[in-house]
């Protein structure tokens, strides 16, 4: 089976195309809670509508597997390659980002024709002569990608919620936290050479290939996850307010956004709210913190006198933690490990032009598609976002 620099995969043909069944079936199941309005609404640039998602992992099937490998192919509309495309230079031109919500045309109607357009098409394809091993890894960039969405089209349809002064739940459902009662404890480890990075067979992304050796001095990192009550301790203790614990960068964010907690929460009638996909609720002390930014998760382990961990401390300790609630912000740059390449033409976009200003993040969160994680995914985000279902880890 071929391997590349992209992902590698030895599941069998039939495995994969009850993956992609699957993993496309639980995109619409996603929405399916949605009123026709809350498919169009885009409060911020980083926030795309959730109609936008369903058409843009759509476009990807048909760009990079349909129109180059099925023969006779007819896409479903020359349009959408500029509407859908999200920054595939090599695609040609497309809609700028800010303008998502701008788009009343294509109807959530005309989307969901377009998916089932695709999807019938790819049933087509699979059962055709043209389907071979060797796009086997690309369709199963292609089902990774989605779910990478997936997660995205939970997080932007809480701050589309979320923003709405009417707090309205998503859904009365509780996702499970996975609450350990365990006491949390700072875990030792020795000074040492440790190996990082994807090993083994199966998917993983490039920016997770290169496994390479790694120096580590002595650290310790906790066993769990910063709670909203150690967080509500920092924010009553002034963490707001005190500079000194401030990188540069984030006290002019602080100030310039007014920031007095994570995103979320509320303090009404002497009592902290969180908005949660249930709807407005009381903050709950047990769960770990979560919507926090880069700077805000620095900050509150500056004031305990702790610190954030790398990548490669998280990684190698991984084993021993209890991962997979929050996305982590670790304090490694989001860079490229020893020997990186990217691929040619656009799947080469899909990574590498991102490794500048933005900051690794480890694990995997409630809002991640089952068997989407491993512990060597590497997440990236800027320092100011908060949208992301992140949280704290602590190390020093």
């Amino acid at each position: 089976m071929k391997k590349n620099a992209l992902l590698a995969t030895t599941s069998p043909h039939k495995n994969l195309v009850s993956k992609f069944s699957e993993i496309r079936n639980h995109s619409v199941e996603i929405c399916r809670p949605l009123e026709i309005e809350d498919y169009v609404v885009q409060p911020i640039v980083d926030v795309s509508p959730p109609k936008w998602h369903l058409g843009h992992t759509t476009w990807f099937f048909e760009t990079f597997i349909l129109q180059p490998d099925f023969p006779g192919y007819k896409v479903f509309d020359p349009q959408y390659n500029f509407v859908f495309n999200s920054y595939y230079e090599t695609i040609g031109a497309r809609v700028i980002r800010t303008d998502r919500g701008n788009l009343s045309r294509p109807s959530v109607s005309e989307v969901f024709k377009y998916r089932e357009y695709v999807d019938r098409k790819m049933e087509e394809f699979f059962q055709s002569g043209y389907f071979t091993e060797s796009l086997e890894s690309l369709l199963e960039l292609g089902l990774n990608h989605e779910q990478q969405h997936q997660e995205l089209l939970l997080t932007d349809i809480k701050y589309i919620l979320g923003h709405n002064p009417l707090f309205p739940a998503y859904k009365r459902e509780s996702i499970s936290q996975n609450r350990n009662d365990e006491d949390a404890e700072m875990l030792c480890f020795s000074e040492g050479i440790y190996e990082i990075g994807f090993k083994g067979e199966g998917f993983c992304f490039d920016n997770e290939l290169g496994r390479h050796k790694v120096y580590l001095n002595d650290f310790k990192i906790c066993n769990h996850l910063v709670t909203n009550k150690e967080y509500l301790e920092f924010i009553e203790a002034g963490g707001y307010d005190d500079f000194r614990h401030w990188h540069a960068e984030g006290w002019d964010w602080v100030k310039q956004n007014k920031a007095k907690s994570p995103l979320y929460w509320h303090y009404i009638d002497g009592k902290w709210m969180n908005y949660t996909l249930n709807g407005l609720q009381e903050v709950d002390l047990n769960e770990a913190v979560c919507h926090i930014s880069f700077f805000e998760a620095s900050a509150f382990a500056s004031w305990k006198g702790k610190r954030l961990p790398t990548e490669a401390e998280w990684e190698v300790a991984s084993q021993h933690l209890d991962w997979g609630k929050r996305w982590e912000w670790t304090n490694s740059a989001y860079l490229p490990y020893p020997g990186y390449k990217k691929e040619a033409g656009a799947v080469g976009e899909y990574n590498g032009k991102f490794m500048v200003n933005q900051m690794v993040l480890r694990g995997a969160s409630v809002a991640t598609p089952p068997g989407h994680s491993r512990n060597t995914y590497r997440n990236f985000f800027q320092t100011h976002l908060q949208w992301q279902f992140t949280g704290i880890r602590l190390a020093e």
